[in-house]
């Protein structure tokens, strides 16, 4: 049996139910988008002010990846500033800075 689940944020959900009893989960959702939009901001120098910049436009399958590839608790990305600066400085996810100066 597989469902997949549209959270209608554009991220679906797949859950299957495997012939021997396990359960596979996965997240999809097309970033390409999000990509297109962040090389526009990008290009048209729409990255906020010197106060407060829009550093990069993520999805978030790309941030759910990034911590399971780095050992990472996804709810500890969001308490950390250090954790937060090094996937921002990952440069396997440049395309989506927005911002390409120094985080």
């Amino acid at each position: 049996m597989r469902t997949v689940i549209d959270q209608g944020n554009g991220v679906k959900t797949l859950v299957q139910l495997n012939g021997d009893g396990s359960l596979t989960t996965g997240t999809m959702q097309d970033c390409e988008s999000i990509l297109e939009r962040s090389k526009a901001l990008h290009n048209e120098g729409m990255h906020g002010s010197k106060d407060m910049r829009l550093a990069a436009s993520i999805p978030v399958v790309v941030i759910e990846k990034w911590c399971n590839d780095n050992g990472v608790r996804y709810e500890d990305l969001g308490r950390s500033a250090e954790l937060k600066r090094r996937m921002l400085s990952d440069p396997a996810l440049s395309s989506f800075r927005v911002w390409k100066g120094r985080i």
